[in-house]
């Protein structure tokens, strides 16, 4: 792989999450009141950007209550989320936008807040589907700064969890030739002209390189042979953990299932340079794990994202 490229952006500058200290609320109410803390507060499944960025404010600028969130210190910096009620959120409700879309406004000077975005988008969307214990009924108490939900009745505790898909680029012909390609795909949601790498969550009882063959099979016909492992990206909308591969094929015929993917074709890298330029090709955005496939695989940075 060519690592002078940008690897998986939103895996980088990871945080201290402080998990010894989730317990300690005497520790945490310091670091909440210390003028230094930030805090993004998020309401039900939406941000409020600030110039079109993820809106950081000292934890005196927070509106009050809310379920307070530790994710932990980066750059001497302690940083927490707020969950507050969508009724009860300041401003105009216009002003919040999904989380999918800040998530997706990552880019050059705000990367490095990922981790940090990823880490709170991903407790919101838990605490938003976790409300009773599934086994007694009971309503769930948060406890360790959020990471906990426990039930009062029958003790029992529930934790975030995330579940794992895979994503790969698979490619054709001799490695770093002209005629090497890659498959790509497009969903039937899609607007024209999308395209991106084929992904799919792993079932039970499987390992990741066999859910990367058969879910190449399943949606394109491709058979798949070699799998290597690529990176990995917390995706959190509501709960996954994209894990990477690259993939040989063994086999060309392209027989799309029609269901999950409309069409699928294989690329040469002229063909995704040309395309994406000319806007007929449409790939993913730059902060995903897709993108790093292809551009790793291509060998530099193409135009043109979602």
């Amino acid at each position: 792989m060519n690592r002078t490229l940008p690897h998986v952006a939103l895996s980088q500058h990871a945080h201290d999450r402080h998990g010894e200290l989730r317990r300690d609320e005497a520790w945490l109410d310091e670091r909440w009141h210390d003028a230094a803390t930030r805090v993004l507060v998020i309401s039900g499944a939406r941000l409020r950007p600030v110039d079109g960025k993820v809106a950081w404010v000292p934890s005196a600028d927070a509106p009050p209550g809310g379920l307070r969130l530790l994710l932990g210190e980066r750059d001497e910096v302690e940083h927490f989320a707020l969950l507050v009620d969508p009724t009860e959120a300041p401003g105009d409700r216009e002003e919040w936008v999904p989380l999918r879309s800040v998530v997706m406004g990552l880019v050059d000077d705000t990367i490095e807040d990922g981790p940090l975005v990823m880490h709170a988008i991903g407790m919101a969307e838990w605490h938003a589907a976790t409300t009773f214990c599934p086994r007694c009924g009971d309503r769930l108490e948060p406890r360790q700064a959020g990471h906990v939900l426990h039930s009062p009745r029958c003790g029992r505790d529930q934790f975030p969890r995330s579940d794992p898909a895979v994503i790969m680029l698979v490619t054709d012909g001799e490695p770093g030739s002209p005629e090497e390609r890659a498959l790509l795909g497009r969903s039937p949601a899609w607007p024209a002209g999308r395209y991106s790498t084929l992904a799919g969550f792993v079932e039970p009882g499987e390992t990741m390189e066999d859910a990367v063959r058969r879910e190449v099979a399943e949606e394109t016909g491709v058979e798949v042979g070699e799998v290597a492992y690529f990176g990995s990206q917390p995706w959190p909308m509501p709960a996954s953990l994209m894990v990477g591969f690259t993939g040989r094929a063994t086999s060309t015929r392209v027989d799309v299932d029609g269901a999950e993917i409309e069409a699928a074709g294989w690329f040469t890298r002229e063909d995704l340079r040309t395309q994406s330029e000319a806007g007929t090709l449409v790939l993913p955005s730059g902060v995903s794990i897709s993108r790093s496939l292809i551009e790793d695989w291509y060998g530099g940075p193409l135009t043109g994202q979602w």
